[in-house]
Order: C-alpha cells, then sequence, then structure tokens
C-alpha cells in the first residue's frame, strides 16, 4: 500500500477532504504522507462506531413537557396551596426549589458534554450539581467553622460533633506472637471497610486516567505523602506493610490491573448500536438495554508527558491538583467534622468520580485536539472545587495545616524536588539531540520561487521511535535530495506535529516513491509513532 492508497481510506476521508480544499482539484498532489494521531479527534472517536441513528422518546430532549410540569408546580404553590406559616420550613422548601429548579434546567438546556452513555443528561445532572457543590464550599468559605458546621444539621442533626481520628499505626508486627490467641490480630485489624474500597476506587481511576503509569505514579505519591502528613492527621500513620503491601501493591495494584483489563476490553470491542425496538430477540433487547451503561464509542487515552516542555508540565500540574483532591477528601471530613462512613462522604466521592472523568477527558482533548483553544467547562469548575475546598480547610483549621515537617522528611522532599527540577533541565533544555541533524521543513518562498530549508532536530516533538522505524528511508532521501517534509501546521507548541511528505515534481518522482516504499514500516502510519 503506498501512501496516497493509505490515505484515501475512509477513516481519514474528512482529513483528505481538506487537502483537497487546500491544493484545489479533485486529486492529492503525487504521494502526500500523512501520520495519523490519537488528536484527530473526531476521526478517531467515531471509529469502528456504528449508530443507526434511532432517536426514541427515551432520547428526546423534553424542554417543553419539562417547563410545564415545573409552571404547574410553581403555580400549585402560588395560588392553591396554603400558606404555612413556619420561617425555618418555609426557607428550607425555598431553598430546595431553587435548586430543582437550577438542575432543570441545566438538564434540558446545557450543551452535551464528551459522554452519551447511560444518558446526556446525566452528565448534564452532574455538571450542574459540581455548580451547586461549588456554590455551597463559597457559601461556607465566609461562614465561622462551628457555624458552618452547625449548618450541616440541618442536613443530619447527629453531625456537628468532634471526631476521633482512627490511629492506624501503633504495634505493626505482621506476626505477634505475644497473643498466642490470634498472632495475625494486627492485619485482622487493619482489613476494614476502606480496604475493598481502596480497590474499587483504583479501578474507577484506571477507568478515568487510562493510563498504567499515570496511575502508578499517583498511587505511589499518594502514600508517600501519607506518610509526609501523618504528624497532622493520625488517620494517615500506618504500619509500613499497610502502606506499601496492603495498599499501594495489594488494593491499589489489583486496582489497576483489574483497570487496565477493563480498558482492553473496551477498546478492542465493537460499538454497533441499534435501536431497541429493531432488536427482534428478547436476549437481544436485554444486551442492549445493559450495554447502554457502556461508553458509546472509545477513545484511547496517551498522555505522552515527555514530548514537549508545555505537555510535561501540563501533565505534573494535573497531578498536583489529583494529589490535592485526594487530601482534600481527608482534611474537610477532618475540619467539617464527618464520620467516614457518612452518607455526605459518598456522595462527594462518587459525583467527583462523574465529573473527573469528564473533567480528564476535556485535559487530554485540549492537549491534543488541534480546534480545542481552551479548557472544557467541567475541568474548570473541578480545578475550582479543588482550590475552594483546600481554602475551606487552611481557613478552619490553619493551626494543623502548618505544623512543620520532620526534618527527615523536608529533606527527602527537598531532594525528590530538585532531582525533578534537575531531570526537566536536562530532558528537555540540556540533552544532546541523539538524531543527527535532518531537514525537516522546507517552506517554499513565495517571492522567488525558491525553497528555504530548515534543518533542526527537535527530538521533543518527533521521538526517536519514529526515526527508528523510517530512519534509513530518511537517509536515501536526504542523501537523493529528492524530497523533504514539511510541516503541515502547528497548534501550541506542546501539541504533537502532523507531517505531509509532499514530492517535488522532478524526473525522479516514481524512483522516490520506489524508494520511499521499500521501507514496510512507514505504511503503518498510527499513533504507536508517538509512542
Amino acid at each position: 500500500m503506498n501512501f496516497e492508497e493509505y490515505f484515501e481510506q475512509d477513516v481519514h476521508l474528512s482529513n483528505s477532504e481538506k487537502l483537497r480544499r487546500k491544493f484545489g482539484g479533485n486529486s492529492l498532489p503525487a504521494a502526500v504522507r500523512y501520520i495519523p494521531t490519537t488528536h484527530n479527534w473526531e476521526s478517531f472517536k467515531e471509529k469502528d462506531v456504528f449508530d443507526d441513528g434511532t432517536l426514541s422518546f427515551f432520547w428526546r430532549a423534553h424542554t417543553l413537557t419539562v417547563l410545564f410540569l415545573l409552571s404547574c408546580t410553581l403555580v400549585y404553590v402560588a395560588i392553591l396551596e396554603p400558606v404555612i406559616d413556619d420561617t425555618q420550613f418555609n426557607a428550607k422548601r425555598g431553598l430546595v426549589a431553587c435548586v430543582i429548579a437550577f438542575l432543570l434546567l441545566g438538564v434540558t438546556q446545557i450543551p452535551d458534554g464528551p459522554f452519551l452513555r447511560p444518558h446526556p443528561a446525566l452528565w448534564k445532572f452532574v455538571f450542574c450539581v459540581s455548580i451547586l457543590y461549588e456554590l455551597a464550599l463559597i457559601f461556607i468559605l465566609f461562614q465561622h467553622p462551628d457555624d458552618a458546621r452547625t449548618l450541616l444539621k440541618h442536613i443530619d442533626k447527629d453531625l456537628g460533633k468532634p471526631l476521633e481520628e482512627r490511629d492506624y499505626g501503633g504495634n505493626c508486627l505482621i506476626y505477634d506472637s505475644t497473643f498466642p490467641e490470634d498472632p495475625w490480630h494486627n492485619v485482622w485489624d487493619k482489613l476494614d471497610i476502606f480496604v475493598p474500597t481502596h480497590f474499587l476506587g483504583w479501578w474507577i481511576k484506571t477507568l478515568m486516567l487510562r493510563d498504567w503509569w499515570l496511575c502508578t505514579v499517583i498511587s505511589i505519591m499518594f502514600e508517600v505523602l501519607e506518610y509526609t502528613l501523618e504528624h497532622q492527621l493520625p488517620n494517615f500513620s500506618e504500619c509500613w506493610w499497610d502502606h506499601w503491601i496492603l495498599d499501594a501493591l495489594v488494593c491499589n495494584g489489583l486496582g489497576i490491573y483489574f483497570g487496565m483489563k477493563t480498558l482492553h476490553y473496551l477498546s478492542m470491542k465493537p460499538y454497533h448500536w441499534r435501536g431497541l425496538w429493531n432488536i427482534p430477540t428478547y436476549c437481544g433487547k436485554l444486551k442492549r438495554i445493559a450495554a447502554q451503561f457502556g461508553p458509546h464509542s472509545w477513545t484511547d487515552f496517551e498522555w505522552k508527558p515527555t514530548i514537549t516542555l508545555n505537555r510535561w508540565l501540563f501533565v505534573l500540574v494535573m497531578i498536583f491538583v489529583f494529589l490535592v483532591s485526594e487530601l482534600n477528601t481527608f482534611y474537610l471530613k477532618f475540619v467539617l467534622w464527618l464520620e467516614p462512613p457518612h452518607f455526605l462522604n459518598l456522595v462527594r466521592l462518587i459525583f467527583m468520580a462523574l465529573a473527573g472523568a469528564v473533567a480528564i477527558h476535556e485535559t487530554l482533548q485540549y492537549l491534543d485536539d488541534p480546534n480545542c483553544n481552551k479548557l472544557g467547562r467541567q475541568s474548570w469548575v473541578i480545578l475550582a472545587i479543588t482550590l475552594t475546598e483546600f481554602l475551606v480547610i487552611a481557613k478552619f483549621d490553619w493551626e494543623t495545616i502548618t505544623k512543620p515537617l520532620p526534618t527527615k522528611i523536608t529533606y527527602v522532599w527537598i531532594l525528590g524536588i530538585f532531582g525533578l527540577l534537575g531531570w526537566t533541565i536536562w530532558k528537555f533544555l540540556l540533552k544532546p539531540c541523539s538524531i543527527s541533524s535532518i531537514s525537516l521543513c522546507t517552506q517554499e518562498n513565495p517571492d522567488d520561487g525558491t525553497g528555504s530549508e530548515i534543518s533542526e532536530c527537535n527530538s521533543q516533538v518527533l521521538k526517536e521511535r519514529i526515526f527508528q522505524q523510517s530512519h534509513s528511508t530518511a537517509q536515501k532521501i536526504q542523501q537523493n535530495n529528492k524530497s523533504t517534509f514539511r510541516k503541515l501546521k502547528k497548534v501550541k507548541d506542546y501539541k504533537p506535529y502532523q507531517y505531509e511528505c509532499v514530492e517535488q515534481e522532478t524526473k525522479q518522482t516514481e524512483q522516490d516513491k520506489g524508494i520511499l516504499e521499500e521501507d514496510d514500516n512507514l505504511n503503518e502510519f498510527d499513533s504507536s509513532f508517538y509512542d
């Protein structure tokens, strides 16, 4: 398969049409080389997806129906319902009515997000709830700590009481021979409800991040943060084997492993959708209903943080925000006196996971999609929530979060920060290019028609693996000076590049095509070139 035949495949039809419009006419220039990457979002998201487009009652917006029902309810309260002389009851009911009206407005009027299953209305609802949560945090931020804890009693009368933080440290013997009746009591004491929640939580986080390395780094870093902050919260004090064996290796590790297996299954399965009433068998209808709770299509996340400096810094910031959000979970329940099993903690975790899944998808799209020039709305709200939660914690218990770190911990963090900074400088600023300078860009001068050749080696944009697969061919092209690489477009300096190889109109054009076709690896242009 030559380049033109590959480029004309259906999966790249939209891109070829764009090039036809650029060059004019109904045909492309001889031998156009195009390297598709995962940031071609429109074509990639629709890969291996078939949808017959059936719009049943379930999928309609029902905007007028919702407006009619809301209006009827308000008319009933204003005209038919007797006036209730209870200020506190009226205030609570009015606040709930405002929340419901806002949610209905958002679910019916906010544009769809990146996820369609099980229903776009669910993700609109999550976005609206995240906005309400941010507004509630801002309101709490302006209150006295005691008043904020008293407000929570309107939700649950049992709240507003100081907590007794559990210390998981103490006796760290795995096998305690001093208790012959149960020498493994220390292990059994650590096996509480948080063991399955750790596993389930990291399974969900893996589905959100879709990257083994990223999940592993965050998992290890959180255990390091627990070591660092155990002098502030007793809940962080754990035995070494509880940190690294039970948590990091068993619970988190198994959660990440099964999450990766789930991702592999979801990336391999076909996505062919038909309307429920177009399926003849009852078994097929049941399978279709079950599939409604899975993804509509699939996109593999390829973060590739070391491609460019900006992308590396962006991923570091994302990891930092992720870890701060994790820590906020423990500090919030500490300053607001919420018991760990309380349903408010569970509700927050569920909605943060749902909103976080959308935010991470939007973040990767912001990094990779050339047409995306701003951060997504859910990502914006998640950043605001994380910041506001930390400010509430800082205001309500400044003494706790400012307790100085132990000296050894401080030295370890200083060494780690300087090591990360040094590696970043070496990787992106000082590391010599391992590939010989190759002519990457040629731009024709419109004034005199001559070509100005730019010789540069950007190992941070085109990774070495590209040249490992096509180095011999690139050398032949350079030696014969028959064709050059021309930059197609550059969108943000940390985005991957797309290149087209346009042969110069010389007498030896066909010979160049033969040279290119000698290397079988060049017949497979996929996202693996950017691994």
